[in-house]
């Protein structure tokens, strides 16, 4: 028997506990779970790394996420929250979970066992080498999830295969293995609970990780936010404001230049670009970088200053020269 479809004698007559009791209890093993993540962050680690740099190789490789159930949800919505965050292209993601819109409405357990659909899926899903494959089950012996995993890692694509459980198919159909031993639940089997809670944290740990190592945060500020509402361009604003020293004046014109992109607005409201494509320009010959793309235009402006320097001396120089000539 895996570990967390364990049945913990800690629990037993749980349903006769006090209300205060129960919520106890189920809050000591959300923090436990949670816990259960200090020992992956090596291996957490070692998946952003090799994504980072699968996704750095490619304008076109994908983060794919394959799961169902709960750890199957909890995928999508991890992937789900990297265009509005990050500004990850939707056409650059990808989801494979039985069922699909139906799976969001109802959960159907018998469909987990599939693993001639997830063959299919991912042979739909065109796969490339140099697309990046993150598969999650809480069993870490989930068939469809299985499935995806071994036929990616056999078509070359990183995979990166999270579980809740120790030496299972998942772990050894990744590249880089996962494990998050959070061990029984509160109610025997319900990875919802304290497996579910590791999933989603160390979901949000490693594509956070991996969009900050691809240039989309900046100090503690997501600069590549899509600022599509109110509240988001005030954020933008803000973020204008405190990176480039400006007044909320000269970041709401920098912004409205270019769309409310909060990359190119710095630099403009720096003065190291003087309109969108040429912002857009240092953006991108940074890498989406912004910290680089700040340090290539300080270098550029010292350069500059330098040469001005250079050639106001020499002016100088020649007409001292020519006044002694004569």
């Amino acid at each position: 028997m895996s570990r967390t479809e364990a049945i913990s004698a800690r629990y037993q007559g749980l349903d006769t506990w006090a209300d205060g009791e129960i919520l106890s209890a189920l809050w000591e093993s959300q923090m436990s779970a949670l816990a259960a993540i200090r020992p992956a962050l090596g291996a957490l680690e070692t998946a952003a790394r090799a994504a980072v740099e699968q996704l750095r190789a490619s304008a076109t490789s994908r983060v794919v996420y394959a799961g169902m159930g709960t750890s199957g949800l909890l995928a999508i919505l991890d992937g789900m929250e990297l265009a509005p965050t990050f500004g990850w292209p939707s056409e650059r993601l990808a989801f494979l979970m039985v069922g699909s819109e139906r799976g969001l409405r109802a959960l159907e357990g018998a469909s987990e066992d599939d693993a001639a659909a997830g063959h299919r899926d991912l042979a739909a899903l065109e796969l490339s080498r140099e697309d990046v494959v993150i598969g999650v089950s809480a069993s870490g012996r989930t068939p469809y999830t299985t499935a995806v995993l071994e036929d990616a890692h056999a078509l070359g694509a990183l995979t990166i295969g999270m579980a809740n459980n120790p030496d299972t198919a998942l772990l050894s159909a990744a590249r880089v293995p996962i494990l998050l031993n959070t061990g029984a639940e509160v109610l025997a089997g319900s990875t919802r609970m304290a497996a579910g809670t590791a999933q989603r944290a160390a979901l949000v740990m490693l594509s956070t990780l991996i969009m900050t190592r691809l240039g989309h945060v900046f100090d503690g500020m997501m600069v590549n936010v899509v600022a599509d509402n109110d509240k988001l361009r005030e954020r933008a604003s803000q973020m204008v404001q405190r990176i480039a020293g400006v007044s909320p004046e000269t970041a709401e014109k920098a912004l409205a230049a270019v769309a409310y992109q909060v990359k190119p607005a710095v630099l403009i409201a720096l003065g190291h670009a003087s309109d969108n494509d040429q912002a857009e320009r240092r953006v991108r010959a940074s890498g989406g970088d912004l910290r680089r793309a700040l340090a290539a235009a300080a270098d550029t402006s010292a350069g500059a200053d330098t040469s001005a320097g250079a050639d106001t001396s020499a002016g100088a120089d020649n007409s001292a020269g020519g006044t002694r000539r004569r």
